[in-house]
């Protein structure tokens, strides 16, 4: 019988992600392609796209999960090497019942991975699960018929892309697509823009010989920083291994985070969609609460993950979302999904019709003192009970308020601090905020006790360390 039992730990919340040649294989997405491809005929669809990043394993990964896809009779659009926004970009372009994505993201670059789109809508949770079901068992629907076409999209993609440009100012702009696969559409992209503009890391790369390819590390950014001061740019723009992930720095060269990028894109939205809901996922610090709310829209805090955040948005009509983690999600002119090129290219197109600088912007925020993400190692068959713990002793405790949408977000008179258990690695997650130095000591020690006294050992520096149990 043909099946493959797939290794557990590849079978994530919003993706399948491994090691190559340890936990992952073409083995692996030969199986995957023919359980998506059983998936997709029996909710009577008949064809998908298929793209890759630009990692040395990608090729053969890709070329593995074709031949599964294949096997179920389905039509297959080759798309090619490029950003996961473009394979999303053609799922809608094509029309096709299901699009997947051989990439490792932010990962190093001995990972990879599949991420999956089914009806245009996200394929995430327990979808993914029974993939892993249907490959154990070997229960593939097999059909002929197949068609397999090599149908590159970037010259339609970029063009999309250009549509909704609406600057009149030159800029001056510094890229790090940081050898990712973004790197030839941003290369294309500023081709076409106004400005000055200038690109380092562009070549496509699987080995990430500039930097590790996530830009929400802020090490990773340093040579953008450099750029931006060197060239005396107004801002600088990073992207991670699979360009959905954006990375911003101003022309001082300070991070713009997730949330300080929310506000700056909102109030655009917001001005055509008053009263619009904006979502940021529950890391996202009370000044996105409070400009939102300034602005005119309604803020609103959701769970973290690309796939539980791109499924609110739909049900609740949201034109605007993103994450702390750099994944910015437009639905108000766009396609809902999250696209860092196109993140980019609003924010460019917001500054380039103002004589305000981004710089400007961020000081006009509201300074507030917080910890940056904080990881805690936590076995994965512990963490949910630590965070529950914690969730038990503080319901004894007054003058607090709890927002539990995703783990615990607890509001105290000096601030607020978050604890909740990642859904894709055996750690728990914090943040804590307040408007004074004293006050966030104290949040931090009000943390430290709540997770010691659930029985996690903390480090000494919770802010420089990553605590073990």
């Amino acid at each position: 019988m043909d099946y493959r039992n797939l290794h557990p730990s590849i079978l994530r919340a919003y993706d399948i992600r491994g090691i190559v040649g340890d936990t992952f294989s073409a083995a692996d997405t030969y199986a995957v392609g023919r359980a998506f491809g059983t998936v997709v005929r029996e909710g009577g669809g008949r064809s998908v796209a298929v793209g890759r990043d630009g990692r040395l394993s990608s090729p053969e990964l890709e070329a593995a999960l074709v031949d599964g896809l294949a096997k179920a009779g389905l039509k297959i659009y080759r798309i090619g090497v490029g950003p996961s926004p473009m394979l999303y970009f053609a799922d809608r372009l094509l029309e096709t019942d299901g699009a997947l994505m051989i990439t490792g993201s932010h990962n190093p670059s001995h990972y990879n991975g599949v991420k999956m789109v089914l009806k245009h809508k996200p394929f995430f949770g327990e979808a993914i699960l029974r993939l892993g079901a249907i490959a154990a068992g070997g229960g593939y629907d097999t059909a002929p018929g197949a068609l397999v076409i090599d149908r590159p999209v970037m010259d339609e993609y970029i063009a999309r892309l250009l549509e909704d440009w609406r600057g009149h100012r030159s800029l001056r702009v510094a890229w790090d697509p940081g050898n990712g696969a973004a790197g030839e559409a941003v290369q294309r992209l500023v081709k076409e823009l106004p400005g000055h503009h200038v690109l380092i890391n562009e070549a496509i790369d699987g080995t990430f010989p500039a930097h590790h390819p996530d830009p929400t590390v802020e090490a990773n950014l340093a040579q953008l920083k450099d750029l931006v001061a060197r060239e005396s740019c107004d801002l600088g723009l990073a992207f991670d291994g699979d360009g959905d992930r954006i990375g911003v720095v101003d022309g001082m060269g300070r991070v713009l985070w997730g949330d300080q990028l929310l506000v700056v894109l909102a109030g655009e939205v917001l001005a055509e969609r008053p009263g619009a809901p904006i979502i940021a996922d529950v890391k996202a610090s009370r000044v996105f609460v409070d400009e939102i709310a300034r602005l005119g829209g309604k803020p609103l805090l959701w769970k973290t993950g690309h796939s539980l955040i791109k499924s609110k948005m739909a049900e609740d009509d949201v034109p605007l979302a993103g994450e702390m983690s750099g994944h910015i999600f437009f639905a108000d002119r766009w396609y809902g999904f999250d696209d860092a090129l196109y993140a980019a290219l609003r924010l460019l197109s917001i500054l380039a019709r103002t004589d305000v600088s981004l710089a400007e912007m961020r000081d006009a925020l509201p300074a507030l003192v917080n910890t940056p993400e904080l990881r805690f190692d936590c076995p994965e068959d512990r963490k949910f009970e630590v965070v529950e713990a914690v969730r038990a002793a503080l319901a004894r405790r007054p003058g607090i308020r709890i927002n539990s949408i995703d783990g615990l977000r607890v509001d105290t008179e000096d601030g607020w601090w978050l604890v909740r258990a990642s859904n894709t690695q055996a750690v728990l997650v914090a943040r804590c905020e307040s408007a004074t130095y004293e006050g966030l000591e104290r949040l931090k020690a009000d943390l430290r006790e709540c997770l010691e006294n659930a029985g996690l050992n903390l480090p000494a520096d919770m802010d420089g360390a990553h605590a073990g149990t």
